[in-house]
């Protein structure tokens, strides 16, 4: 009995000792995985999450990837989500990333939701030898002296320095570059980071004139020709209002005017900033003309102009005074944003309530044009929450030549839609001037993923142009698509144009 005692005493001791070894050789093993994880995620540079928040950041990933299994026990939606549901994100990921656009078991989308767009095939698509290559859209012809072409009909909208991080602006420049498309420098000014990929683009003129003004704040002729003489610079376009805030300008804290953004804004150093609601030199529309004719007399560029739709009495009588004083003091270019848009910081009133979603504003200033005879003479850009191919091709439809994109951009770059941009707190780097944070955007490998993203665009794009039994997607029109009513039945997008181009405020 007491050897029988002391020899399960004996195992039980071993077996302690061998269970506690096991344990500490586990212990050790997580910690090495946990190590060599660390270091693999601190040193790579192609996922910003993994790259700012080592190991944790890839329970992100993971959950994304078992969430497509158990969303029918947790109710994870692809398009409950806001202001940019899941499948819209997907979308955009796996364009940046450049893999297989293909999903399968049909679509998530509802085919009756009131506003969504279905488009027409045609009987006869082109064949592959039918299909015509992109066709140039020319800005100022016979009134700039140096007019601007381009193929591309998806561009990067307006974000500023300031607004995005350096390295976001420089992947945005490179990639830019790479896809053959334009970046809008927003209201920031040009920095060089917009200009280190050598890609075109366009200088906005905001309420502020940042980049442009003079010791006064007024808008100075001599920063005007300096820049015009960037051969980058494409053409000039003066911000009235922005999707996210139509009516309000903005104020940049001088903790943010760091001595790189007060050189590039023209500022000082440290001291807040304000832009006012509007530009105070502009009280009528023969102040706005004035001003068109003037920087396109100055620079010798393409000059338009960017708004909001709201009240569209205006947009009338700037086609009665073009008429009046003719074609040499009209706008180059209309960039008509939209309540769709919302890129920028803003009141929740604004962003919610103000101003025209894209599907009305866009045949509306088109029906003007086209009813005071200035279509061919003024090129239409739409902006507002387009950001994959069957938005783009629902804006061609509905008359837009281009169509510019901020969110989609930033999409691609990695935003993961965490809502801090107005935190000084984004996780991957690209609304923050926290450099810990913004280690982790790796503009060379991000710009990959924008040139990616908008070749891919285009692409589908082409598709749905195909499809619908055109060569190319400039010859899309409103008779190619429809729109779903509020009682979920399909109308023709003719009849949409017919009824906003008769609105008049």
């Amino acid at each position: 009995m007491d050897m029988s005692m002391d020899t399960l005493r004996v195992f039980a001791v071993n077996f302690l000792e061998v269970a506690s070894l096991v344990m500490a050789l586990a212990i050790v093993a997580v910690l090495l995985a946990v190590v060599c994880m660390y270091i693999a995620d601190v040193t790579q540079t192609k996922q910003t999450i993994r790259r700012n928040y080592p190991v944790i950041g890839r329970f992100r990933y993971f959950f994304e990837h078992i969430g497509e299994f158990f969303r029918q026990y947790f109710f994870a939606l692809d398009r409950e989500e806001l202001p940019f549901n899941r499948a819209q994100r997907s979308w955009v990921y796996r364009a940046a990333k450049d893999i297989d656009s293909m999903v399968a078991f049909g679509s998530t989308n509802p085919l009756n939701h009131p506003g969504d767009i279905i488009f027409l095939n045609g009987l006869f698509p082109p064949l592959e030898d039918e299909i015509e290559p992109r066709s140039a859209i020319t800005f100022g012809e016979g009134y700039a002296r140096q007019s601007y072409a381009t193929t591309s009909f998806f561009n990067i909208s307006a974000m500023s320095f300031g607004a995005l991080s350096a390295p976001a602006i420089q992947a945005l420049s490179v990639g830019a570059k790479r896809a053959g498309i334009w970046l809008n420098t927003g209201e920031g000014a040009l920095s060089p980071f917009h200009l280190k990929g050598g890609c075109d683009i366009i200088f906005q003129i905001g309420t502020a004139k940042y980049g442009v003004r003079d010791e006064q704040g007024g808008l100075s002729d001599e920063k005007l020709r300096q820049l015009a003489a960037h051969e980058q610079v494409r053409m000039f376009e003066i911000k009235l209002s922005q999707g996210a805030k139509p009516g309000k300008g903005g104020i940049l804290p001088g903790a943010k005017v760091t001595d790189v953004i007060a050189a590039t804004r023209g500022i000082p150093a440290g001291q807040d900033s304000l832009s006012p609601n509007r530009h105070p030199d502009v009280h009528c529309i023969d102040d706005l003309l004035d001003m068109i004719f003037r920087v396109r007399e100055v620079t010798g560029k393409p000059v338009g102009i960017k708004a909001v739709i709201g009240q569209s009495a205006w947009v009338d009588e700037l086609c009665l005074r073009i008429g009046e004083r003719g074609l040499d003091y009209a706008l180059d270019f209309f960039t008509i944003d939209s309540a769709d848009g919302g890129t920028g910081a803003a009141p929740q009133s604004l962003i919610d309530f103000m101003g025209l979603p894209v599907r009305h504003s866009l045949p509306l200033v088109v029906g003007k044009l086209l009813e005071h005879g200035l279509r061919d003479r003024i090129r239409v850009i739409a902006s507002g929450k387009m950001i994959n191919p069957g938005g783009v091709a629902a804006a061609l439809c509905l008359g837009a030549d281009c169509v510019n994109s901020a969110r989609g951009f930033m999409f691609a770059l990695g935003c993961v839609q965490a809502l801090q941009c107005n935190k000084n707190t984004c996780p991957t780097g690209i609304t923050t001037h926290d450099e810990d944070l913004q280690k982790g955007l790796n503009p060379r490998d991000k710009s990959q993923r924008v040139a990616h993203y908008a070749s891919n665009l285009m692409h589908e794009v082409e598709t749905i142009a195909h499809s619908c039994g055109v060569a190319e997607p400039r010859l899309l029109d409103h008779t190619h698509a429809q729109v779903i009513s509020e009682q979920g039945v399909p109308e023709p997008m003719t009849e949409l144009v017919a009824k906003f181009t008769a609105v008049t405020v």
